[in-house]
């Protein structure tokens, strides 16, 4: 297996990642309109209480987006870098990212939290799946 087979998905996650700040720029900007939000005044006050949950989630998600993939982006990069793909790699990172498109979607939808973390956990799950095999692989003898 080739790098090429591990960095796909670091792309595909890199391009959701990419519609969901689309689609927060789709549902915030008219909601801040809505509220007569001054984007200047949002410096300084909390927009949670003036915009609907259903436009915060977007961000929030957004945000989740840019908590632990980073992390995942790392450790795809590594792998790839190292010479290290194989099968177990690879379906790992596309488990990873298909489990987060998952979360994204439940959270942007109808958000209910179990099911988010769920998601969350079994992608978590996934990530330390290729950690430890490229540990293995390094230090395992």
């Amino acid at each position: 297996m080739g790098a090429v087979n591990l960095l796909t998905p670091v792309m595909v996650l890199a391009g959701w990642t990419m519609i969901i700040l689309i689609w927060l720029y789709a549902t915030r900007i008219p909601a801040m309109s809505k509220a007569k939000i001054d984007p200047q005044d949002a410096l300084n006050s909390d927009l949670s209480s003036k915009i609907p949950l259903s436009v915060r989630q977007i961000a929030d998600n957004y945000n989740h987006l840019l908590e632990q993939p980073p992390l995942f982006y790392a450790v795809a990069l590594a792998i790839a870098a190292m010479g290290h793909v194989d099968a177990l790699a690879v379906n790992a990172a596309w488990a990873y990212v298909g489990l987060r498109v998952l979360h994204s979607l439940v959270q942007c939808t109808y958000h209910k939290v179990m099911h988010r973390w769920t998601l969350f956990m079994l992608s978590s799950i996934a990530l330390g799946v290729m950690v430890v095999n490229e540990l293995l692989k390094l230090f395992g003898g």
